[in-house]
């Protein structure tokens, strides 16, 4: 989970997500959505795979990258459990 937080961090990465959240793309559809190298934009896709946010499938030449709903899951589970935390100490009171 801490790598996910660290790809997070980052609003470059941050906006690679939204892409996907819409689309499955390739690498050279997403580095037309950035003023910035391929190079750089492969780093930012290698941070959030490393971190489970995506995962990459290769189709003929291309590779298409689609987001790993499971880790955004599991964040969304575990940043629940301090609501629910919190609504049980208020009904205790």
């Amino acid at each position: 989970m801490n790598d996910a937080f660290k790809a997070l961090s980052d609003p470059t990465r941050r906006k690679i997500l939204d892409l996907l959240k819409d689309r499955d793309m390739t690498a050279g559809e997403i580095a037309d959505h950035f003023n910035m190298t391929k190079p750089s934009i492969s780093q930012h896709l290698k941070l959030l795979k490393n971190a489970g946010l995506i995962q990459d499938e290769k189709q003929g030449q291309y590779v298409i990258y689609s987001l790993h709903t499971t880790v955004f899951q599991e964040l969304i589970s575990w940043a629940f459990s301090f609501t629910e935390n919190n609504k049980d100490r208020e009904g205790e009171k």
